[in-house]
Formats: structure tokens, sequence, C-alpha cells
């Protein structure tokens, strides 16, 4: 069982980037997935989650119209559409399972590997 999240790398402020989260073992279709991100220093923060069922889907206000979550059952992932990014948006980002989406991380179970986003010209 494992969840690992993919995508990071080195982005312009004001570019884009796309994460997955994608599952092994195990089919994501009865569970949410909540995205978070830790910056340097900083505590961990929740960024967005989708839940099982379709139209379930919450995001922070620090991230609201600039990133979408959404997911494909059929391969098992989950992805974070990030844009306009902001060099406030570094951090090493996470991918956690929950049965009901919340906005702490006492809500999600098992988490993934992170993987690291650098916003910076």
């Amino acid at each position: 069982v494992q969840l690992q999240a993919s995508g990071g790398g080195l982005v312009q402020p004001g570019g884009s980037q796309r994460l997955s989260c994608a599952a092994s073992g195990f089919a994501l279709d009865d569970y949410g997935i909540g995205w978070f991100r830790q910056a340097p220093g900083k505590e961990r923060e929740w960024v967005s989650c989708i839940g099982s069922v379709p139209g379930l889907i919450y995001y922070a206000d620090s991230v609201k119209g600039r990133f979408t979550i959404s997911r494909d059952n059929a391969k098992n992932t989950v992805y974070l559409q990030m844009r306009s990014l902001e060099p406030e948006d570094t951090a090493v980002y996470l991918c956690a399972l929950t049965g009901s989406c919340g906005n702490s991380s006492g809500a999600y179970g098992f988490w993934g590997q992170g993987t690291l986003v650098t916003v910076s010209s």
C-alpha cells in the first residue's frame, strides 16, 4: 500500500506545475485525497482535498482560484494543477488518504512521500 507524490521541480514565478499522487496496492475510489505542503521552517499547511463523491472539492484560501484538484480513478491517481505560482508556494507537497475531507492533518490516516516544488526565477 503506497501513495507516491510526483511532479515537483523548479518553476518560475507565474508558471504552472502539475503534481500527481498515485496509489498502489489499493483502489482510490472509496477514499478522499488531500494535498498538504510544508515550507522550510513552517508548519504543514493543508492545501486541498477531493472526496470520493463527485463534486466534493475543497481549497485553502491561499490557493483558491490558482490550484485545481482532480482525480482519475481509472489511473488510481489524484492531480493538483497549480497555476500562477508564487515564491510563497515553494514547499514539499504531500498527499494523504482520508475517509472524509478535512483541513487538518488529523483527518488523514495515510501519507505518501512528498515532492518538492520550488518557485524561483
